[in-house]
């Protein structure tokens, strides 16, 4: 009878569908890179792949700016709204206004990059055919389909464009002077699947971009800022590492570590972000109502995560060598060194995935975007630091540092906020 409180079987419908579109989408978007890296590190060689790398390093930074934190800030809201069609349309137009204005102001800072710094500037069409990602990314209402638990429309989109992307990659890189194409590709599909998550969110909610004030705009960028701040911050020691390998190694020691980190980053995330995703705005709708119930469904599903990663990290790093054989076509040495480091890293965000990520539930957005900040403040020069010392190993030694310090801080913090909402009931 117990369980049966905590979550009902209605909530537990309603994820699972979720969960399992989401993990549907995670499942292509991994498998299909596992199929096509060993062919395109023949094919262009290690070297152009670290460039690849490296540029896709940099326009991560405009993903950033262009999401602003709206992927959870914006679910959530959405997820509030309901069915209020009118309300919908206001929030999706003031967030897609937002965004659009970023992606513009993204390509001139990354344009101005290119002209004024000498290293961007000798590969600069690498980066131009790159940051097509960013107008993909900006155009797919993402959070609009978390916020409305319709992650299936993501699912098929995602899916169907890394299968024609995989397709193409055959077809088209026959050598390393087709290298361009690689950007190129997967440009060009993000920027369709944007455009068709576009039409879908149109045409299935019946959404009208309604044209915005100010100070309506002005809303959505203060309702995500602490996010954003969070989220940049969080990124200042995650994509900065391999960004920070592309500039003080060379491209074919990017191409390493970057190829390590592209593998912990799947065991990472796989299944757990889709999880943890479907669960988001469930959670959200939950503590609005009831908050003793929210901490505990948080705390059941962080203890039941971290376990999955105490079982399985141990067999991921005894199997290294066969992981990165399957990947790449050749068990490099380095990567599987670097990933078996990362491995610890994992752990420590797995087991802190949930109760961060709870702290927005909660409208702690303060607490969330300090923990984060004080990690980059201490996280991003020592990546620097490491990396100086020991190359791509200090990267994934800086990684474990910083994880591990954000996981005790973030533990300290949930425990002290769930005593209080237990206490209030």
């Amino acid at each position: 009878m117990a369980q049966k409180k905590i979550v009902t079987h209605k909530e537990r419908k309603i994820v699972l569908g979720n969960f399992i579109s989401l993990t549907t989408l995670q499942s292509i978007s991994y498998i299909l890179p596992l199929v096509v890296l060993p062919y395109l590190i023949r094919v262009i060689g290690m070297e152009k792949f670290g460039l690849i790398a490296f540029a896709q390093s940099l326009v991560q930074y405009f993903l950033i700016l262009t999401d602003y934190g709206f992927s959870l800030s914006a679910t959530k809201t959405i997820s509030l709204i309901g069915e209020h069609k009118r309300k919908t349309s206001a929030v999706f137009s003031s967030v897609m206004t937002v965004k659009l204005i970023f992606a513009g102001i993204s390509f001139i800072i990354l344009c101005a990059i290119l002209y004024f710094v000498p290293k961007f500037r000798n590969d600069w069409l690498v980066y131009i055919l790159s940051f097509g990602a960013v107008v993909g990314s900006t155009l797919f209402p993402v959070w609009f389909f978390q916020g409305k638990e319709k992650m299936s429309y993501i699912a098929v989109v995602n899916v169907i464009s890394g299968l024609v992307y995989a397709i193409c990659i055959f077809i088209f890189i026959k050598g390393p002077g087709d290298f361009l194409l690689v950007p190129l590709l997967n440009s060009i599909l993000s920027i369709i699947s944007g455009i068709l998550g576009l039409y879908i969110a149109f045409r299935k909610f019946r959404l009208e971009f309604i044209l915005q004030k100010y100070v309506d705009i002005k809303r959505e960028l203060r309702t995500g800022w602490d996010i954003f701040i969070s989220i940049l911050a969080v990124n200042a020691y995650t994509t900065t590492r391999i960004f920070a390998v592309g500039l003080l190694t060379n491209n074919v020691i990017t191409g390493y570590y970057s190829l390590a980190e592209r593998i912990a980053n799947i065991i990472q995330t796989f299944p757990m972000d889709s999880f943890t995703r479907a669960v988001y705005p469930r959670i959200s709708n939950v503590f609005a109502k009831n908050k003793q119930r929210a901490v505990a469904i948080m705390f059941r599903i962080q203890d039941g995560i971290t376990l999955g990663f105490v079982v399985s990290l141990p067999i991921a790093y005894f199997i290294a060598p066969w992981i990165i054989q399957i990947a790449c076509g050749v068990a490099y040495k380095e990567v599987v060194f670097a990933l078996r480091l990362l491995l610890a890293a994992v752990f420590f965000v797995g087991a802190n995935n949930f109760k961060v990520q709870f702290l927005l539930v909660c409208g702690k957005q303060d607490l969330y975007a300090k923990i984060h900040i004080a990690a980059a403040l201490t996280g991003l020069p020592l990546i620097f630091i490491l990396i100086h010392q020991f190359s791509y190993v200090g990267a994934a030694l800086a990684t474990v540092f910083t994880e591990a310090g954000v996981f005790i801080l973030t533990s300290l913090i949930i425990e002290k906020l769930a005593k209080k909402i237990l206490k209030s009931n």
